[in-house]
């Protein structure tokens, strides 16, 4: 398979928007573990203390270290719920941790904030890594933790998960670091690093809330580049008011292209389980730069929005749409405007919003 061959395959829109319900009813109802989650933000933030988040996370418990998930005590714990002391290392937090209820026009949705980069690598490997210390990329500032089993609410629907649906234990939430987004430092951005840090977490549940749209309405959640313009969309239009391609290509490590700057987050997204070659990495570099520009040539040929909820999901469902090689065409501000046409009739114009 030449390059062309390789892109054109890895741009195909795995969205599949024509399955789309008309019209589609938002915000959407929130899922059944946002709840409690309600109850943990509560506790938590009242006490300020982590033993809130023990109580709930049986991996907290333990510590992060090679081997311990196939730990007998730790397969125990996680997979059958029993009950464990906590270790003596077990995870803890450098700073204070604070969850937060991100609504949204998917549902609202839980995030756990972290003020330490520390506390958010531990986070993450004990979530998805379980307690392994799997790497963390520094460009990684978000993680969006799915199907996770929730050993608090088996307990509260009577120990027996056996018999429960899936949405009685298991929970979706998203992980959010408040360092500089991308790794990008305050002064390329021109802002101050206090301002760059509040701003960083902005962006973070914005574009970890629209991988969160994208899996609940169109079922589709990918570790790909049209994925990533769309969450880095969301996030920025939260920060800026507009989507701002400048900062877009440097997240990615694009600022000077056609010179890719190693360790940018674009290298995250080659696909997998078979990367794109050398050659066809290089004409994404090309589609994002395109496909980046059209989208903010298309806000300022029509205006940023009016910053409101359905206006953030007609955005979402438009750029859902498009294939990222379309976008990055000739073409790209037509099939942009088709596609927000389109999504503009989709979503119930009497919607009243969050």
């Amino acid at each position: 398979m030449d390059a062309l061959d390789e892109l054109r395959a890895y741009t195909a829109n795995h969205f599949h928007p024509e399955a789309l319900p008309r019209p589609l009813v938002l915000p959407l109802a929130p899922e059944r573990h946002v709840d409690v989650w309600r109850e943990y933000a509560a506790s938590l933030n009242a006490s300020g203390s982590f033993d809130a988040l023990r109580e709930a996370f049986v991996q907290l418990r333990f510590p992060i270290r090679d081997g311990i998930s196939t730990d007998e005590t730790y397969r125990a714990a996680t997979r059958q719920g029993l009950s464990t002391d906590i270790a003596p290392d077990a995870v803890t937090n450098q700073r204070p941790i604070e969850i937060v209820i991100h609504d949204h026009p998917a549902g609202a949705v839980p995030a756990i904030v972290t003020h330490h980069r520390d506390d958010f690598v531990a986070l993450v490997r004990a979530f998805t890594g379980r307690n392994e210390p799997i790497p963390v990329p520094d460009s990684q500032g978000a993680a969006v933790v799915a199907g996770y089993n929730n050993w608090d609410r088996i307990r509260r629907a009577g120990g027996s998960w056996e018999w429960l649906e899936k949405s009685q234990y298991q929970d979706r939430f998203l992980l959010i670091s408040d360092g500089p987004y991308s790794g990008v430092p305050a002064a390329a951005v021109g802002l101050t690093d206090d301002e760059w840090r509040a701003a960083s977490i902005t962006i973070r549940l914005g574009h970890e809330a629209a991988h969160y749209f994208t899996r609940r309405v169109f079922h589709s959640m990918k570790n790909l580049l049209h994925d990533e313009l769309i969450a880095d969309w969301a996030g920025i239009r939260g920060v800026a008011g507009r989507f701002r391609a400048d900062w877009f290509l440097r997240f990615l490590g694009l600022e000077d292209f056609p010179r890719y700057r190693e360790g940018g987050r674009l290298q995250n997204y080659r696909g997998s389980p078979a990367p794109l070659s050398d050659e066809a990495f290089r004409e994404l570099q090309a589609v994002a730069s395109r496909a980046a520009a059209a989208v903010e040539q298309f806000e300022r040929a029509n205006g940023p929005d009016d910053g409101s909820p359905r206006a953030l999901a007609v955005g979402l469902i438009a750029l859902s749409s498009v294939r990222l090689d379309d976008l990055a065409s000739d073409r790209g501000l037509a099939v942009l405007e088709e596609a927000r046409r389109d999504a503009e009739s989709c979503v119930l114009s009497d919607w009243a919003g969050i």
